[in-house]
């Protein structure tokens, strides 16, 4: 090789970021999976959303509730992947819709490609490491659900609270500095 190589494009560097933490996740899950089975993979999951709940605490933005920051985290993460996110307020706390899930296009497409994939769809994997990360994070009286619709899925965020009765406002976003 003879001079210096020419720097990647905004896209080709997005593309290259996703292929090889793909690579990586799908490393660490055949890897678990091999030699400790589910309840390796369980431990995992428990581990990586102990982790990840610490981090989202130290960079919690002040005066954002940690419900809030954990549904904007969870779109910016699909957005990743040119998912098709809508995020909307409701009564009871907010919604995230994922009408075509990048992730899981990616995956396909991945396998087409030849790709040996460790999970037959990586919804549920998701899904459980993100229920577990929102309850370590999230505010205590907030629930965190998924689920799925066709190559998508819906996450709520939802508090039993009346937003009428203490007249903070929405239930869903806590209360700063929660």
């Amino acid at each position: 090789m003879t001079g210096e190589p020419s720097p990647l494009d905004p896209a080709a560097k997005v593309d290259l970021w996703r292929q090889r933490f793909f690579e990586a996740q799908a490393a660490a899950e055949e890897f678990i999976l091999g030699e400790h089975g589910d309840e390796g993979l369980a431990a995992w999951i428990q581990a990586n959303s102990r982790i990840t709940a610490e981090l989202l605490r130290a960079q919690r933005p002040a005066g954002v509730s940690a419900t809030d920051h954990f549904m904007t985290r969870l779109r910016h993460q699909l957005l990743l992947y040119d998912s098709a996110v809508t995020s909307e307020p409701q009564p009871s706390g907010a919604v995230l819709r994922n009408a075509d899930c990048g992730i899981l296009r990616y995956r396909k497409r991945a396998a087409r490609a030849g790709v040996v994939l460790t999970f037959s769809s990586p919804c549920p994997y998701c899904q459980e490491l993100n229920t577990a990360i929102a309850a370590r994070y999230v505010e205590p009286e907030v629930t965190v659900s998924c689920e799925q619709a066709g190559d998508g899925c819906t996450w709520r965020a939802e508090s039993p609270q009346d937003p009428e009765a203490d007249g903070a406002g929405s239930p869903h976003l806590g209360r700063a500095g929660d």
